[in-house]
């Protein structure tokens, strides 16, 4: 075998070792090691197809290749940080166990700078898929435990106030709306990062007679992504993937904050699972909401990746520079702590307890029904709603002054009696009745228990083409891969 060392090094003198410590990127590019392998399988079956490299050397580094596979996914296989990157690394490898004969002609015909991105795009695609799989399931355990809570009463909030009744139910639902906005998101994202920039070469594509679509075809790319320039000098996928994450982790981190209040003392709405809180090293009572304050604190690792990253590329002329390295280190993390964050919120729904008399009784010892009972004026008296917005406001006022509420229903009547507003004792047990307020807002969208089912309703359908588009996506891939396994065998076993 030929000695591999510095077979990249070129006419330059070897970089000193403390450079090629702050060059190397193999703590990011272990992630894409498998990626790799069958970036260069595809690579040199198009290679092979078109008649640039010839059956043995195609037939030899194939056989390195597969080997290599199995050593990986074994965990046999470490990266060497003196060879710098994870393309060097299996190159050098092939050309060992292959020869420089064989073994250099690998990268016939490509560069580093368009086979990054694809190995990027491969593995990235995967991790889109298994987050919105992961997002789906949380959002039917979300839909799930809305189901059982569409007569569920509880107060309502803006400005962290005591506002207008509504149902657990529809809160939750609030929630699956939010998150399948996500997952359309993601789903965009997916669209921009499935597609092929292997065959861009350095920057001007080549002068070699290659197929790129044969090489799309067998990694299972949707399309080219054809203007080689901008192929290499592109990362707005991964901004876009950014974005999409940032937005979900915001959402994910007001979902936990509310569930931080709500399970402080003052709230009592719910009861954490055990395995979701901690303790006190000092404090023997305490039942720390740390999960969800880590989910909301995480977030902005998130979010912050996305401004980096932006702010990386902003100012970048076009072509590859190596500032896109550090783009890796951002959104690898990024998808880490997205994928845990909303796995872990769907285990705590899965157990988490509502305290529904809880939820009520603070809906009965406020002012909650102020503003259906000034929609009452409208419909009875026909009063402007403005004129019935300074009658309720005068009552409530009044009653605060005597420690009274609205289901003081003596109070309240006496006082719309004296400006000649009369209501039957019965007419304002139904205005001012929380569980009967929810029933009359049956605008489309609205709190309704029934308005809740339908939405319920809708948003199952939601899922379903979700469920589909996902499906569609990984048999594709599937395919992809099996027909990649096939030139493989053909070409080996032939």
């Amino acid at each position: 075998m030929e000695k591999t060392n510095n077979i990249f090094k070129g006419v330059f003198k070897e970089s000193s070792r403390e450079a090629r410590k702050f060059l190397a990127s193999i703590d990011l590019d272990k992630e894409m090691i498998l990626e790799d392998i069958l970036c260069n399988e595809a690579h040199l079956i198009m290679l092979y197809k078109r008649g640039l490299i010839d059956r043995a050397a195609t037939k030899e580094m194939l056989n390195c290749l597969e080997v290599l596979k199995e050593k990986v996914r074994a965990g046999k296989f470490q990266l060497n940080p003196e060879l710098e990157d994870v393309h060097l690394n299996i190159e050098a490898y092939i050309i060992e166990k292959a020869g420089v004969k064989h073994g250099g002609k690998l990268h016939l015909a490509r560069s580093r700078n368009d086979q990054v991105l694809t190995d990027v795009k491969l593995h990235l695609r995967n991790e889109l898929l298994e987050l919105s799989s992961n997002l789906l399931s949380f959002v039917k355990t979300l839909l799930k435990r809305a189901e059982k809570e569409t007569n569920t009463v509880m107060p309502g909030f803006t400005h962290l106030q005591h506002a207008q009744p509504i149902t657990l139910g529809f809160w939750l639902t609030c929630y699956v709306s939010m998150f399948l906005r996500d997952l359309e998101r993601l789903s965009y994202a997916y669209e921009r990062v499935n597609t092929s920039p292997l065959g861009a070469c350095a920057l001007a594509g080549t002068s070699l007679e290659i197929d790129r679509d044969l090489t799309k075809k067998l990694l299972g790319f949707d399309k080219l992504h054809e203007h080689a320039l901008d192929a290499v000098s592109s990362r707005d996928f991964i901004l876009e993937t950014l974005s999409a994450l940032a937005i979900l982790m915001s959402n994910l981190s007001r979902l936990s904050e509310e569930l931080v209040l709500w399970n402080s003392k003052e709230f009592s709405f719910v009861k954490l699972p055990e395995e979701f809180i901690s303790g006190s090293s000092i404090m023997p009572q305490k039942r720390n909401p740390d999960v969800l304050e880590l989910i909301r604190g995480k977030a902005s690792y998130v979010l912050s990746a996305f401004v980096q990253v932006l702010s990386l590329v902003k100012s970048l002329p076009l072509g590859y520079n190596r500032d896109f390295q550090e783009d890796r280190r951002m959104l690898w993390e990024s998808l880490r702590i997205s994928k845990s964050s909303v796995s872990l919120l769907k285990d705590l729904f899965e157990e988490i307890e509502f305290d529904r008399d809880r939820m009520f009784s603070l809906l009965c010892s406020d002012f909650l029904a102020a503003t259906e009972l000034a929609n009452a004026l409208v419909r009875k008296y026909k009063r402007s709603f403005r004129e019935s917005h300074y009658i309720v406001s005068e009552l409530v006022k009044e009653l605060m002054k005597k420690n009274k509420t609205l289901m003081d229903i003596s109070e309240v009547k006496e006082f719309l009696e004296k400006h000649n507003l009369p209501f039957s004792k019965s007419e304002l047990e139904k205005v001012l009745d929380p569980r009967s307020v929810i029933k009359e807002i049956k605008s489309k969208g609205g709190t309704s228990p029934k308005e809740v089912k339908r939405m319920i309703g809708m948003f199952k359908k939601e899922i379903e083409k979700h469920e589909k588009t996902l499906e569609k996506r990984k048999k594709r891939l599937e395919d992809a891969y099996n027909l990649l396994e096939a030139e493989i065998l053909e070409i080996l076993t032939k």
